[in-house]
């Protein structure tokens, strides 16, 4: 196969130093750090050496001797917890400082280098180091807040998010920068990996819980407002935009990178960017003080934003796209975004997203291998054209496609195309892919070949790749077998693979795979776990944003 992803770690990045304000602690953070371990109410002394406590909480870890080990070095720098809670907290804490050290000495290490592949692999490291500072942050906030189960689903969706970052970090790094890096980045997995494993320990339903959740099920968020809903029921030329961006100079900025540098940071209510029709090339990044932004086009096939960077030109995956966007409560709508490097220079990334609580609606997605980048965080996808060859839904995020069609196009020569990629690396994430009431179709430039090319609905690109196809339509492009092995048996025991009342040419499950991993879902409660609702806990934010969806099957 054409890929060059490595399948057992890790990914891609990003280019750009990190400011200062990443590499030290501000003193707001600092109390706050302060507080989570000194603060915690009603400390009952207890044993230093009281295994049985570690091996408890730990008992959900992939790897449970290193959970107890990193639970035993807090013992031994002085922590004396009083419960599950206490104990991630100054794990927490603790995992804040040393990726702040970390970002130290991969700034240091990215000055000594002279490649612009090894300086942009850094670059992206440290820009997901510090988005993880933030979310580790953010987690500690959460489990300390008296709002119960919702909190830590939040604090699931962050840490799982921090793994993913490091996982990232460490599969886009090459020999001479890797070998710096990697016990550093080794460490910081680990740790991600018992944070998470102790967040699930802690996290089991009791009385407490099952009053907060009541009869509904779990309490959501109202992720965005009702002004919001009105949007996303509207076309452009009805929205009330806060800054327009025209190529003919009607607008106020000629470019999009224009309108998003002037839009307000750290935003609490709705800011929006409308594109007038044309084709915008450059490379635009939403990032994380950009919050609660909203671009809107003038529909798929007539805002175009392109562009063409890609791994053998020398970008990193991660830093390949189009577009990127990690600012929390992101909306895309009415635009198409492509790359057009095409299928010889292997990863070139589309649309990148790793903001949380975002929603794609009506859009096209257009490039060859690895078109869309799903990084990380929960995400939604309604209406929207998707095509690509090889791996061209990829990522580690929570997200749900629903009345999507995804078109597997023409790939090169002995290439076969694959759906899906996903990156799940540990069981205690809170992550998967699930594609809902959609069409699996083959492109106008692939029907005419299509006995020549196999295509799969997807391969595992990590231990525990997760996900569910699911009342879709598949067309014949798709081959009997449905999935596609990675690298031998990798995998094929410890991922999850489900299929669920399907249809068309393409569904049969008689022909399908035989891999332990794999399932013929006939449970709709087994289903309903990758559900709008369950999956990425999207049944009222979305309910309030107005774009159409179904909450469960």
């Amino acid at each position: 196969m054409a890929s060059t992803r490595q399948p057992l770690l890790i990914s891609p990045q990003k280019t750009k130093l990190i400011t200062c304000k990443f590499l030290y602690l501000a003193p707001a953070i600092l109390t706050l750090l302060v507080s989570a371990v000194f603060l915690a109410p009603n400390l009952v002394k207890i044993i230093q050496n009281d295994q049985s406590k570690a091996s408890h909480i730990c008992q959900r870890a992939l790897h449970p001797e290193t959970c107890q080990n990193f639970v035993s070095e807090l013992v031994s720098d002085g922590v004396k917890p009083q419960n599950t809670t206490f104990i991630l907290q100054k794990m927490l804490v603790k995992q804040a400082r040393m990726m702040r050290n970390a970002t130290l000495h991969a700034t240091k290490l990215r000055n000594q280098m002279n490649a612009q592949t090894e300086q942009g692999a850094l670059a992206d490291c440290l820009e997901l180091l510090d988005l993880s500072i933030d979310l580790v942050l953010d987690s500690i906030k959460a489990i300390m807040a008296p709002t119960g189960i919702m909190s830590r689903a939040d604090a699931q969706t962050w840490l799982s998010t921090v793994l993913t970052n490091h996982v990232t970090c460490f599969d886009g790094l090459n020999a001479p920068s890797r070998k710096p890096m990697e016990a550093i980045l080794e460490d910081l997995i680990l740790r991600a990996r018992a944070s998470l494993a102790i967040l699930a320990e802690g996290s089991e339903p009791d009385v407490e819980m099952m009053t907060l959740t009541g009869a509904r099920g779990m309490l959501l968020p109202s992720w965005i407002s009702p002004f919001d809903r009105k949007l996303l029921q509207k076309s452009a030329s009805d929205i009330k935009a806060d800054i327009v961006v025209a190529k003919d100079g009607s607008g106020k900025y000629k470019t999009v990178a224009e309108a998003i540098a002037a839009a307000p940071n750290k935003s609490k209510t709705r800011f929006v960017i409308y594109i007038k029709t044309g084709t915008y090339k450059e490379n635009v990044t939403v990032d994380k003080n950009k919050q609660n932004l909203m671009i809107v086009g003038d529909g798929m096939n007539s805002t175009i934003i392109t562009g063409d960077l890609n791994v053998v030109d020398g970008s990193t995956t991660f830093n390949s796209a189009t577009l990127a966007a990690v600012g929390e409560g992101f909306i895309l709508q009415d635009i198409c975004i492509q790359n057009t490097a095409g299928p010889e220079k292997h990863q070139a990334v589309a649309l990148r997203v790793g903001a949380d609580k975002s929603v794609i609606n009506r859009c096209r997605l257009d490039a060859f291998q690895d078109t869309l980048y799903a990084h990380s965080q929960r995400q939604f996808y309604r209406d929207s054209y998707i095509t690509g060859t090889v791996d061209f839904i990829f990522g580690n995020s929570a997200v749900v496609f629903q009345k999507c069609k995804l078109a597997a196009r023409k790939p090169m020569a002995n290439q076969q195309n694959m759906v899906t990629a996903q990156g799940r690396t540990d069981p205690n994430q809170s992550t998967g892919t699930s594609i809902q009431d959609c069409e699996i179709v083959a492109s106008n430039d692939l029907q005419p070949v299509q006995s020549s090319f196999r295509s799969y609905l997807g391969r595992p690109w990590k231990e525990y790749s997760r996900t569910v196809v699911m009342q879709s339509n598949i067309s014949s492009v798709i081959d009997p077998a449905g999935w596609a092995e990675w690298s031998g048996d990798f995998a094929l025991n410890t991922l999850y693979y489900g299929e669920y009342m399907n249809q068309g040419p393409g569904a049969g499950t008689s022909k399908r795979v035989k891999w332990p991993g794999y399932h013929v879902l006939n449970d709709s409660a087994e289903a309903m776990k990758f559900t709008v609702k369950e999956l990425i806990q999207g049944g009222d934010w979305l309910s309030s944003t107005g774009v159409a969806y179904t909450e469960g099957l």
